[in-house]
This record gives structure tokens, sequence and C-alpha cells, in this order.
């Protein structure tokens, strides 16, 4: 055998093998190109809404102090530590051992809170106030009886309702039968609304011939529909009818520090008139709203979160 034809062999195999391994890179190649198209076209075809998935629940932890929370909503209870209606506060007593109380809630938004007690203020059930339940803009209990002035709707439109079964079923009751109360446009009186003497009316009071709105530091009296007169009272809060007088609760008296109770008379007001001091509820709480009322020799004081009974006028609680 010759040299070149032993070289010619060899070169041939040389290709062949050659050939082999290139055809092989290239279905390698192939293969590889037709996955990587396939994975693409089925990452951008459109899918089915499928079957829904659960729905992610989250821990309830607490986030670290960087973290925004939302505080936790707050459940009004007829607990008296927990008459969360805004707005007023309004009592009424029957006598040392019955009362009835309202916080007044706000105007198409929080409705009144009414309760009822029957053992000098140990405990307090809540009433219902019927269909179509709003604000309680004015009250006034007796012995048959009670009576609110109901705001409802936008324009806080003022019922008189009545009550003869405790609050267990009510029916439209006569002007004045709930005493005054404070609007949000001014005073309501039996006989229809009026202007209040300040802008900012505490509490309101008519009887038979005269009127009296506790206003900041100051009273204001007057006789029929006649002017109204101005008289100086810091510190006043709350005001009772007392026939010829009227009992005044107030704070932040040099010699009490709680709630003052004060007598200030309710007949020829004028502005120099002066009252006098009754009694010091000491234990009373003087930062909170609050609210006095009168029966006989019951005298009832609602502030912070207590009822006070005094049987002796005032004097002592």
């Amino acid at each position: 055998m010759s040299p070149r034809r032993g070289f010619r062999t060899l070169g041939s195999v040389f290709s062949r093998r050659t050939l082999v391994w290139v055809a092989v890179i290239v279905v390698v190649l192939v293969v590889v190109d037709v996955v990587l198209v396939a994975l693409a076209l089925a990452r951008t075809a459109p899918s089915s809404n499928g079957t829904p998935g659960p729905v992610p629940t989250f821990s309830s932890s607490p986030r670290s102090p960087g973290s925004a929370t939302a505080e936790p909503s707050v459940t009004a209870t007829a607990d008296p530590a927990g008459m969360v209606a805004p707005g007023r506060r309004l009592l009424s007593a029957v006598d040392g051992q019955e009362a009835w109380r309202a916080s007044s809630g706000v105007c198409d938004g929080t409705d009144g809170v009414l309760e009822h007690t029957v053992d000098g203020g140990t405990t307090w059930t809540p009433v219902g106030l019927g269909a179509g339940a709003g604000a309680v803009l004015a009250l006034r209990a007796g012995t048959d009886s009670v009576s609110v002035v109901i705001g409802t709707g936008d324009d806080c439109e003022p019922t008189v309702r009545t009550s003869v079964d405790d609050g267990q079923s009510w029916k439209d009751g006569a002007a004045g039968a709930a005493g005054a109360g404070v609007g949000p446009d001014g005073l309501i009186l039996s006989t229809g609304a009026v202007d209040s003497p300040c802008a900012d009316p505490i509490e309101a009071y008519e009887g038979e011939f005269t009127t009296a709105v506790v206003c900041a530091d100051e009273v204001q009296w007057r006789s029929g529909d006649g002017d109204w007169v101005a008289v100086p009272l810091a510190g006043v809060r709350s005001l009772a009818d007392d026939g010829d007088s009227y009992l005044v609760a107030g704070v932040d008296a040099a010699a009490c520090a709680g709630v003052e109770i004060r007598s200030l008379p309710a007949v020829g007001v004028m502005t120099a008139t002066k009252s006098t001091v009754v009694g010091c509820a000491s234990e009373a709480d003087p930062d909170g709203a609050l609210a006095v009322a009168r029966a006989g020799n019951a005298v009832w004081l609602w502030s912070g979160s207590d009822a006070l009974v005094s049987t002796d006028d005032g004097v002592t609680w």
C-alpha cells in the first residue's frame, strides 16, 4: 500500500466524523430553539381566569413602630362609663330613685342614647326611641310619663314624643312636654324655635313664665318673650328648676374641687343678681360634660361616668 492511499483513507474518516458532530450540534441547537420558542409562546398567550384562588389572609400581629396601623373601633354601650354618643347631656329626675338621662347625639349623625334608672343611678337601662330615631334635643320626665324632642333628617326637624309605659312605645307629644332644647339653629321652645342669646348655648330651660339658658360663664334669663338678661356666673355648666330659684352646677370654684352647687333667683333677675353656695359634690368630675336635675329634695348630678344623688337639696353628696 502506498503512502498516498493511506493518507486519503485517514482524511475520509476524519471528514465523516466531523460531519457527524456538526450534525449533532445542529440538531441540539434546533431542539433548544424549538423549546425556547414554545416557552415564549406559552408566556405571551392570553390565559383564562380559571378557578379563583383562595382569598389571602393577613396576620393580625402588631406591625413595627414605623408602620401605620388603624386604631380599633369603639362599640357604644349603655354602661355609664361607655356613653359614647356625642353632644350634650340631658338629665331629668322623678324622685330620689328614678331618673332619665340622655346623651344627645348629633343631628343626621350619631343617634342619641336614652337611659332609665329606678335604683338611684346604680344601674341604667337603655330605652329605644322608636322608629326614625335621631338626636335627643330635650328631655323631661314625670311620675306618669317621659317626653323627648327628637331631631331627625338633614334639617334636624324637631318632633315631640311621649311615652307612658317607660319607653316601650311612643306617641306624638304636646309642644313643650319635653321642655326646652338646644337645636342646630337656636333654642327649641314650646312656642317654636328662637335665636339663642349666646353663640354656643350649653343648656336651656323653659318654665311657665321664664326661660333660662346656660352659656359660657353666664346664665341668660328672660321673662315671657322679653329681653334677655345676662347674669355672670363663672364655670356654670348646668341648671335645674327649683321653684322661685334655679339650682346651678358649676366648676372651677376656689372652695370646691369637684362640682359646686349654687342657688340663683328665678324671679326679677338682673345682671347684678347674685347666686349663693348650696354645697359641693367633691367626688364629681369637673373636667367633662355634666348635668343637674331636681325632684323634691333629691338633686341628681351626672358628671363624668358617675351619677350622684343628694337627698338634702344638694348640700351633701
